[in-house]
């Protein structure tokens, strides 16, 4: 679990990227109606986890830079018995000033008196933009002009230009955190291969893998578990996990734990009877091996697209060998001839999301890769029954994907604990 001190550093380097005389101002998640007077379980917005590590509804993160000093307030719910004897305990403000290591904690009550009074005098103020916050920062200005003893910002910056950035590339106690999410999800995935045996449904995996996440202290999945057999497999985010598991078809499981936060995702493909036919070896091989080759590439200096275009390189030719596709390599990579098998990018950041923030250097993805830099990789071939396709591929979906970590010397797979060869994958299952 972070440290206090880990959120005090990243208000304290936030600071140092406002301008002078400016105001940052940071929500809190809502809690969101299930059924009639029923929520869904609240999870925390990430940014404002990131700034404050405060897990309740409700709340707002104010932070003021004035004469390169920072002032930091929260307004929080204050403390009510009756409803946290029906709907649970509420920290308060004292007990928030002494935990959170922040200057000053005000009820959320409060908030439309006292926030005019922290900003006015801002030359700028600092939100998340297109967010549902956006009509409180234009009443919040319009209050502030329509009284004559505040002086009103002239200026409104976007936030996510600095705090994407400063959440890409991760700190130690952050990376402390992603090992064990990917430890505990390489776990559950193996249990997953050790448990399966056709006529079990999706949901029945499922329910082992999140049994796994919970009984290592992940009490949540990271996103929608993804349990596709057969032809479910080449639903990209199929998540119904209803169907019966059948002999002599693949499995395809893509999913990842939240712990504290951070987010693991791993998918990986096997087969319901332990044992890969001819042409789903043939298939998974050539995936495996696009995977491998562009993990190599996927180090400082170089970027996503380079690993991206060797990845399609290997797939193309691949697939002209076993008959799949036909032409001249380079035209095919030209006319993006993958794409009617492999559709999805091979990568994106990984952290308090599963697709976390940051910027990728446009469409391209051609980003420079730095050290601290997480993400995935995730090459995929998926044959759905088409009649253009040769019937011994269809319904063969198969995608390989790990967590890596950029370091100084290269990469780190986060997950390599859960296997991923032919030969591995056989052996365990048969082991079991």
């Amino acid at each position: 679990m972070l440290k206090q001190s880990f959120f005090t550093q990243r208000r304290q380097a936030l600071a140092q990227q406002l301008a002078n005389n400016s105001a940052a101002i940071v929500f809190s998640a809502q809690e969101k109606t299930r059924s009639n007077d029923t929520e869904y379980h609240f999870r925390q917005d990430s940014t404002f986890y990131y700034f404050t590590g405060f897990t309740e509804p409700e709340a707002v993160l104010v932070m003021v830079k004035r004469d390169e000093q920072l002032q930091s307030v929260l307004f929080n719910r204050e403390k009510d018995e009756l409803q946290e004897i029906w709907h649970g305990r509420r920290l308060g403000q004292a007990a928030a000033l002494e935990q959170f290591d922040i200057d000053q904690a005000l009820s959320v009550e409060e908030l439309s008196e006292k926030l005019p009074e922290l900003v006015a005098g801002c030359d700028t103020i600092y939100h998340d933009f297109f967010d549902d916050n956006d009509s409180f920062i234009d009443d919040l200005l319009d209050s502030l002009k329509a009284n004559p003893e505040y002086q009103a910002p002239q200026n409104l910056s976007d936030l996510r230009v600095i705090s994407d950035e400063m959440r890409l590339v991760k700190q130690p106690q952050e990376l402390e955190v992603m090992r064990e999410a990917a430890k505990i999800s390489s776990a559950a995935h193996t249990r997953a291969m050790q448990q399966c045996k056709a006529g079990m449904f999706e949901y029945q995996l499922e329910a082992e893998i999140l049994h796994h996440f919970a009984m290592n202290g992940a009490r949540f999945a990271a996103y929608n578990t993804i349990v596709g057999g057969g032809e479910n497999a080449c639903i990209l985010h199929y998540t119904e996990n209803e169907s019966v598991l059948n002999d002599n078809e693949l499995v395809l499981i893509d999913a990842g734990c939240e712990l504290h936060g951070y987010a693991a995702d791993i998918t990986r493909t096997f087969p319901v009877n332990g044992k890969f036919t001819l042409e789903q070896k043939a298939i998974y091989e050539l995936v495996l091996k696009a995977q491998i080759e562009a993990i190599k590439l996927l180090v400082p200096g170089n970027t996503i697209k380079m690993a991206n275009d060797v990845a399609i390189e290997i797939m193309i030719k691949g697939l002209m060998e076993l008959g799949i596709l036909n032409g001249d390599v380079k035209k095919l990579i030209e006319e993006d001839a993958h794409r009617a098998f492999y559709m999805h990018g091979l990568s994106h950041w990984l952290g308090l999301d599963v697709h976390d923030v940051g910027d990728y250097g446009g469409k391209g993805r051609t980003r420079v890769l730095e050290p601290g830099m997480t993400l995935t990789v995730e090459p995929g071939l998926y044959f759905a029954a088409k009649p253009e396709i040769n019937a011994k591929w269809h319904n063969i979906g198969v995608r390989i994907e790990d967590d890596i970590l950029i370091t100084k010397d290269g990469n780190e797979v986060l997950t390599k604990d859960v296997v991923k060869t032919v030969d591995e994958i056989e052996a365990l299952m048969a082991s079991s």
